[in-house]
């Protein structure tokens, strides 16, 4: 029996299960993105840049296909205050439906996209991860019924089971020889054990219920949040289309690896604060100024957090490649440095954006893509003549214009203007630089690559500390308090 989906949480209770939320949540990020990264150091040492090119060249198509798929599905369920079993499982089946249409499309539009793309081997890739698109779907609905109820422990256990199994999988098949079946492999386990198993700990299963009127009216939000995520999407892929049919998969492949360890960190920190955030939001909606007070803090911790790791990557980068990945790898290098500052900047454009849908106004999350993705085209489309580097440069550029833009809106729904949003995150900025320049010097110094690069580690996480502690920064003070009530609580 189902327990019942409408959850009511207390304004005393939130900030509890907010900052455990985001405890599991980011536990859940850390651990399998952990066990994530070791299965990726093994699999690109065993792999070709070669079979990364392939597989990202057919991970653009499907994650403009998944935001057809699921944008907006669990999100509209998570936004209304008073969901309840009809609507589960009106979006369940509507999702499901919608998704396998999605499949038949890719799998009818593969050839010719493998022709498009000069490589052949991306129509037989793009039809078997296809199929990652209604379980995809599943799975939003699921994770939206944990959601409400900031009962993040739930995915910290389902996500963790999945990496590792999956993780196993992709090992084995690299190791027989298998090639890029290798990571197909591993991304469809990891797809069908994760969903599999959230539906196993989770009380809520689908109903054989359906109403076309509770459909129009979650579509209505929905869609919005469809649209822009769509259309961030195709505009953010163009710039792997470009580098894998302009120049070679091979330079796609180096552009990813070199996104792929500072997205794996901010992407843990950019999806707890998604995660938790809009619920809690959510709830506090027609409080303004509890809501301005919950992005502000988010967004200090998150920056005090993600900056000294972000930077301190970019200056240790080289190292970190040849130990990991091997010397084959080392183009990377240039573009992991680069990202490492675009991945800083999307903190604030991510917790702006997560104020607008928590409030409902998913319309003004779309009107901001009109405004922002003719500025991102035209800078890809001006560095796409210049070399791959340019595009990182020209990612990193629009990063900035972004994150203004984004910030805007907020001035008048709850007063938190962009000056304000500057001043929150500069310290943080300021004191990671001191600690970066401070690594870099000490990385002059001739020693073991080992042996440097936890010198390294050690002298800049403990000079950012110091520093933070010295001028008694208001994140620092934050982040202190939350590690305190989490104890106690």
């Amino acid at each position: 029996m189902s327990e019942e989906i409408i959850d009511t949480v207390s304004k005393k209770d939130l900030k509890s299960k907010t900052l455990k939320g985001f405890f599991w949540r980011f536990g859940e990020r850390i651990s399998s993105q952990a066990v994530s990264f070791v299965v990726s150091v093994v699999l690109a040492r065993l792999l070709e840049p070669e079979d990364y090119g392939v597989v990202a060249l057919t991970m653009v198509f499907m994650a403009i296909a998944n935001s057809l798929a699921i944008s907006g599905l669990g999100s509209s369920l998570i936004q209304k205050k008073d969901a309840d079993e009809l609507d589960f499982s009106t979006m369940f089946h509507a999702g499901l439906i919608l998704s396998f249409v999605l499949y038949l499309l890719l799998y009818l539009t593969a050839p010719y996209i493998a022709v498009a793309c000069h490589e052949e081997r991306v129509a037989p890739v793009l039809k078997v991860l296809g199929l990652m698109l209604p379980i995809s779907s599943i799975n939003s609905v699921q994770q939206a019924y944990v959601s409400r109820r900031l009962d993040f422990k739930k995915f910290f256990y389902a996500t963790l089971i999945g990496t590792i199994i999956s993780g196993v999988v992709g090992i084995i098949m690299a190791y027989c020889g298998y090639g890029v079946w290798a990571l197909v492999g591993q991304q469809l386990s990891n797809s069908i054990v994760n969903t599999f198993t959230l539906n196993r700990i989770i009380n809520w299963h689908p109903q054989w219920l359906f109403s076309f009127e509770r459909l129009k009216q979650l579509y209505s939000f929905g869609l919005k949040l469809m649209g822009a995520s769509l259309m961030g999407q195709v505009f953010n892929q163009l710039k792997s289309i470009i580098i894998g049919v302009k120049y070679q998969p091979t330079d796609l492949a180096f552009f990813n690896r070199g996104e792929h360890i500072p997205h794996l960190i901010a992407n843990n920190i950019n999806n707890t604060i998604n995660a938790v955030l809009f619920p809690a939001i959510s709830k506090l909606q027609d409080d303004k100024l509890a809501v301005k007070n919950a992005i502000r803090r988010s967004v200090m911790t998150s920056t005090f957090v993600m900056v000294p790791i972000m930077f301190l990557l970019a200056v240790t980068s080289d190292k970190i490649v040849i130990i990991l990945l091997t010397e084959k790898w080392l183009p990377c290098v240039p573009f992991m440095q680069v990202l490492c500052l675009n991945c800083c900047l999307e903190i604030l454009g991510t917790a702006n954006l997560q104020t607008f849908n928590a409030l409902g106004r998913s319309d003004i999350t779309l009107k901001l893509e009109f405004v922002k993705k003719p500025i991102y085209l035209l800078i890809i489309l001006t560095a796409m003549y210049y070399s791959p580097l340019a595009i990182a440069i020209g990612c990193c550029i629009y990063s900035f214009i972004s994150t203004a833009i984004n910030a805007w809106p907020n001035r008048n729904l709850i007063n938190y203007s962009l000056v304000e949003q500057v001043k929150d995150v500069l310290p943080q900025f300021l004191i990671g630089i001191i600690t970066a320049i401070i690594v870099y010097i000490v990385g002059l110094l001739y020693m073991n690559i080992y042996f440097m690069l936890i010198v390294q580690i050690i002298i800049g996480l403990l000079c950012y500390w110091f520093l933070s502690s010295f001028f008694s920064l208001e994140s620092y003070r934050y982040f202190l308090e939350n590690i305190i009530y989490l104890k106690k609580s």
